[in-house]
This record gives structure tokens, C-alpha cells and sequence, in this order.
């Protein structure tokens, strides 16, 4: 009995002191979890954080693109050049109607087309996929195509305006002041707005089919129905739709490049462009990261607006 009451004690005395080398289980689910995510953070540091911080420590920097290896402290001057600028409030106001006209056309625009394609007609299948293909075109190739087909010379649209009778005689729409940004910012709802298209029918398709039915037997007409019922049910993905889209307008750079490069007279330069012509025509980078600083504090300023709004009607 003593022989075998030492050998079990000697085997749990073993057990404990295994059990106490093996990390628990938890730990090893943690230990994997990080190193998963590891790649994500290595990535997050090396592609966002390090330039972004590069740019706002450039903000403050007299540098030249030409000799970028050396810089002086510059304080605030770089801000009080692009404020003093006297394309600064060109760009601003340009930025401003460019951001807001391109989002509430894309919305709108996304809005009606999705209802539309949201009833029970013969062959929606066949426009649905017809609507989402000025999204698939690439930026660039879109804003060629519409440039081309905008020229007064042999434009098709300055053609067939002409022929039907809405204009006397071929019009430059890129090439007057008074035109060009509104053109763009048309071309731009025309690519964008399948976007929204795409994601307000799958918010209609979630929505339950009783509420309406509900609504029509208590008397309901279609107006009542879709304010009363679908616009409610749509007002989550619609902020985080205009959220986005805010932020990526206003960043947008390609678009207008491609089609106007800023011009004819600044008339379409936004504070993208603003920020090239700093960079890469003046070689500033001071001036140019100051301006990017500026950009990023206003999105900043959206989100923080956006997430406290968001927030709010939640708890609610």
C-alpha cells in the first residue's frame, strides 16, 4: 500500500508541476489571436500611421520636394501661406459644392433607382445589372470617355443637344468658368450613383414585407408607405452611405484631373488638386502637407459629427 500511495503521489506531484509549465488555454487563444492580427497592425503602422504623422510633422517644416533631406522649423507659417493663398477660398468653395452636389445627386439619384428596381417588373434582373456598370468603369477611362463625348467639335452630347433643340450651337461645357464644375460633379453622380443603388436594394429587400401590407390594409397610399415605412427603415446605411461618400468626394483627386486638371481658370480645383500643384508643381511640401493636415482635421471633424450623431439616435 505505502509502495503504491508513493507512486501516485510522485504521478500527481509530476501532473501539477506540468500543468503549471502549459500556459492555459486562454492564454494560447490570445497568443494566437495577436499574431494574427499582428500582420494588420505591421501594415496599419507602415501604410497609415508613419505618413500620416510624416505629414503633419512636414506641416511644420520648411522642405523643398527638390531637397527634401534638408528642413527648417517653420511653426505655423506653412498654414498662413495656404490661408493667404489667393486660390485658398477658390478651392474651398469649389471643394464645397463638388462634395455636397455629388452626394446629394448620388443619393437621390442611388434612392429612386432602387426603389424602381425593388418592384416586381419583368426583366429587373436584367436592369439591374445594366445599372451597376458606370460603377465597375475605371475613373480614368470614364472621365476620357466624357471628355470626349463633351468636346463641341464632335461630341455626341452636344449633338444630340443640338438636334433636339436645347442648345443652338455645340457648347464647351469643360471649357467655360461657369460650367465645368458642374459638369464634372455630373459625370461624377453618373459613375458613383450605382453605388448607392446597390446597397439601399439590399436594405429594401431586408425590410419586411408585413410592414407594408400592415400599412396598406390600414388605408396607406404609396407616398404614406414610403415615407412612414421605407425611408425610416433606410436612415442607418443612408448616414453611413453619406458619411463615406462625403469623405471619399472630397478627396477625390482622379476625377477631376482626368477631365479638367483643375481648370479652365482654377474653376474645378479643389483642395486635392490645390494640395498637387503645392507638391509636385511648386515642389512645397510644407505648404502641401499643411494643407493635407487641414484635410484631415475636417475629416476628423466629420466622423466625430457623424459617430456622436449615430450614437445619440441609438440610445434613443
Amino acid at each position: 500500500m505505502n509502495i503504491e500511495y508513493q507512486q501516485e503521489k510522485v504521478k500527481s506531484q509530476v501532473n501539477v508541476k506540468q500543468k503549471r509549465k502549459e500556459p492555459p488555454k486562454k492564454t494560447k487563444d490570445k497568443i494566437h489571436a495577436y499574431l494574427f492580427v499582428l500582420p494588420a497592425i505591421f501594415f496599419f503602422f507602415l501604410l497609415i500611421a508613419y505618413p500620416l504623422v510624416t505629414v503633419i510633422w512636414d506641416s511644420f517644416q520648411f522642405k523643398s520636394l527638390l531637397n527634401a533631406a534638408q528642413s527648417t522649423f517653420a511653426g505655423l507659417e506653412n498654414y498662413r501661406t495656404v490661408l493667404k493663398s489667393e486660390n485658398f477660398t477658390n478651392a474651398f468653395s469649389n471643394t464645397v459644392i463638388w462634395t455636397v452636389l455629388s452626394v446629394a445627386g448620388e443619393f437621390l439619384l442611388g434612392l429612386v433607382s432602387a426603389v424602381a428596381l425593388n418592384q416586381h417588373v419583368k426583366g429587373r434582373a436584367i436592369f439591374r445589372g445594366i445599372i451597376i456598370i458606370p460603377w465597375v468603369v475605371p475613373i480614368v477611362i470614364a472621365g476620357m470617355t466624357w471628355t470626349w463625348m463633351l468636346t463641341p467639335d464632335y461630341g455626341i452630347i452636344n449633338l444630340l443637344l443640338t438636334k433636339v433643340g436645347i442648345i443652338d450651337k455645340p457648347y464647351y461645357w469643360l471649357g467655360e468658368k461657369n460650367s465645368a464644375l458642374l459638369t464634372v460633379t455630373f459625370v461624377n453622380i453618373w459613375r458613383s450613383f450605382p453605388y448607392y443603388t446597390i446597397c439601399f436594394l439590399a436594405a429594401l429587400q431586408a425590410i419586411p414585407k408585413e410592414l407594408f401590407e400592415a400599412a396598406a390594409i390600414d388605408g396607406a397610399g404609396m407616398m404614406k408607405r414610403f415615407f412612414k415605412i421605407t425611408l425610416p427603415q433606410l436612415k442607418t446605411i443612408s448616414l453611413v452611405l453619406v458619411f463615406i461618400h462625403l469623405i471619399w468626394t472630397a478627396i477625390n483627386f482622379d476625377f477631376i484631373w482626368v477631365m479638367t486638371e483643375g481648370g479652365p481658370l482654377n474653376a474645378t480645383e479643389t483642395f486635392p488638386l490645390m494640395i498637387y500643384r503645392y507638391a509636385l508643381k511648386e515642389f512645397d511640401v510644407g505648404s502641401a502637407s499643411a494643407l493635407a493636415t487641414m484635410m484631415i482635421g475636417f475629416m476628423i471633424t466629420i466622423f466625430v459629427v457623424n459617430y456622436y450623431y449615430t450614437m445619440k439616435k441609438n440610445r434613443v
